[in-house]
């Protein structure tokens, strides 16, 4: 599948400084490995309806990461996918009567066209679930082989067939320090991770499960939707984290240096598909795992079924600036949850419109301690509100400095200001 385009991230004089990063799995910030060719998988969308704050403040979120590497000189490999076959595309599909596969190509498109908009820079490969079937049937295949997947009888005018991950016996497959268990990474304890398994696409009651928390791997074909080959599966379609670990490994390292996503993502998906590639690689799916705030909307939880989203293209359509879009979203440490607000919206443009009128009246040798601190902010758990702050400083003193502008200066700010938060002056 296609990706996006983006504009050229400028060079800028020094290096990043050695990064450190929240990781979820071990609760705490951690060093990132000093490495030529970091990775990072960033899980996409499902492609039913248009790109709200909560996905743009998520892809802002890795994107200051791919931004940090590539400014300390590192060559970034990254992966992002599009699940565009899953039950809540197919429902929408069926709601609104559009064919899925029309619905999922006009939501990719304008998603794609929103993260070009918000200057978030593209991934080297964006894969589709429906391209990578051919990848996952053999790979589900030999879970079942392996004795860590099993297939479950029809009951309940269910087929027989559908093929589950055995989350017991795989976290009982190796006693290696890196071994995936259940919980390693989001932590919870049963009951936690029940809940969310039923809110957040798992099926707990399945009757034939070996357990309530056996994630689906292959569902077979039901009368009405979608289905590929399957070879021994039979025809079909994957579940949802398989598809992820599947596309990782096939274009990342094993293991990749950060897994990224939203909070929701912890668990099941990070979780399960972590224990899809620990079972069939024998190491780690990722070293890190990163994994941005939610998003509401004036206090409250934004959400599909509240009908409050605030979509990134409604506010295109609307003339307001995508720089000033992004700069809304990086007032909020990534890890944090908050809520978008008309008057948070409105200091995002006022501090846009002020870095503006600042840029001409750069002061001679204003630039190189300012990217100095942006860069500081940044290495530490991508601290995108302190270099915002730091730019701030900047702008009060060049429109109160009086003196005479530097352009050198006024270049290197301009460069320095794109390159690592990706607003565009």
């Amino acid at each position: 599948m296609k990706s996006w385009t983006s504009r050229p991230v400028p060079a800028l004089p020094g290096n990043m400084p050695a990064i450190r990063l929240y990781d979820t799995a071990a609760g705490r910030e951690v060093a990132l490995e000093q490495e030529n060719h970091p990775s990072m998988y960033v899980c996409g969308i499902t492609p039913y309806d248009a790109t709200h704050m909560g996905h743009a403040s998520s892809y802002v979120a890795f994107d200051l990461l791919n931004r940090a590497w590539r400014d300390a000189g590192q060559e970034v490999a990254y992966v992002q996918n599009v699940t565009d076959v899953d039950d809540p595309l197919l429902e929408r599909a069926t709601a609104t009567g559009v064919d899925w596969r029309d619905l999922a190509a006009g939501q990719i498109e304008l998603f794609q066209t929103d993260m070009e908009a918000l200057n978030v820079l593209p991934p080297d490969h964006y894969v589709g679930a429906v391209e990578s079937i051919g990848l996952i049937v053999p790979e589900v295949e030999r879970l079942v082989s392996l004795g860590l997947a099993y297939k479950v009888d029809g009951t309940n005018g269910e087929p027989d067939g559908d093929v589950y991950y055995d989350v017991e016996a795989a976290g009982k497959q190796s006693v290696a320090p890196d071994a995936w268990t259940l919980g390693c990474i989001s932590g919870l304890n049963e009951s936690e991770m029940l809940e969310l398994f039923a809110e957040r696409g798992g099926d707990p009651g399945r009757a034939g499960k070996r357990q309530a928390l056996d994630p689906l791997l292959w569902r077979v074909e039901r009368e009405g939707e979608p289905s590929w080959p399957g070879g021994s599966l039979g025809p079909g379609r994957p579940g949802w984290h398989i598809e992820c670990t599947v596309i990782a490994q096939k274009y990342l390292p094993q293991p990749f240096t950060v897994q990224g996503g939203g909070s929701d993502l912890i668990f099941p998906h990070h979780e399960m598909g972590a224990g899809h590639a620990y079972s069939l690689a024998g190491v780690p799916l990722a070293r890190h795992y990163a994994h941005a705030g939610m998003v509401g909307l004036d206090g409250e939880k934004m959400s599909k079924s509240k009908g409050n989203l605030v979509l990134v293209s409604k506010l295109r359509a609307a003339g307001e600036d995508p720089a000033a879009i992004r700069l809304g979203i990086l007032a909020h440490h990534y890890r944090s949850d908050w809520s978008w607000t008309d008057h948070g919206f409105e200091d995002a443009k006022a501090i846009l419109a002020s870095w503006r009128q600042a840029l001409p009246h750069a002061p001679a040798g204003s630039a190189a301690p300012l990217v100095a601190a942006m860069r500081e902010a940044l290495a530490a758990d991508l601290n995108a509100p302190a270099a915002v702050a730091a730019v701030n400083r900047w702008a009060e003193q060049a429109l109160s400095d009086g003196g005479p502008a530097s352009p050198a200066d006024q270049a290197m700010v301009r460069d320095a200001v794109d390159a690592l938060l990706g607003v565009v002056l």
